[in-house]
């Protein structure tokens, strides 16, 4: 699997890392985001990771009462955000990240091991931009990417 995401995403940057997009990747699964990191990385992107979505929103500088840089939320071209995590879920996450002024127009993809129609809905209908299955393929890597460019572009 790895092998074929090498070989169709070295084309994709052609080496210049100032045109890397970096996604903020959050699950609070250390395999999971071990996973989407590489997958990622792969596909020639930057990654930050966190375990949560406090710490998500504390690295964007969007948590209450903290005084945070917002040179990081600037940053981000793309956040992917498993949807089951104890403390805030995926969709409270993006409930925030879309009531920010700064980060309201970033892309927010859910992604969760768990079919089910409602919840995919109710996070397409408060802005996410996408809703996927895990665990995530190189296929759906190089659909995020396509995504990214678009955004970009």
């Amino acid at each position: 699997m790895v092998s074929t995401c090498d070989s169709n995403s070295a084309n994709l940057n052609k080496g210049n890392v100032e045109e890397e997009p970096h996604v903020l990747a959050v699950d609070d699964n250390l395999v999971d985001r071990k996973l989407v990191e590489k997958l990622l990385k792969n596909s020639s992107c930057k990654v930050t990771t966190a375990e949560n979505g406090l710490r998500a929103l504390e690295y964007l500088g969007l948590l209450d009462g903290k005084k945070s840089s917002v040179n990081n939320a600037l940053k981000v071209n793309m956040i992917i955000t498993d949807y089951c995590m104890p403390g805030m879920n995926g969709y409270e996450l993006l409930k925030k990240i879309k009531e920010s002024s700064i980060m309201k127009d970033v892309p927010v993809v859910i992604m969760s091991s768990e079919n089910v129609p409602t919840r995919i809905n109710k996070c397409l209908e408060e802005g996410a931009q996408m809703f996927m299955l895990k665990p995530l393929k190189c296929s759906d890597v190089k659909k995020l990417r396509c995504q990214l460019m678009q955004c970009r572009g």
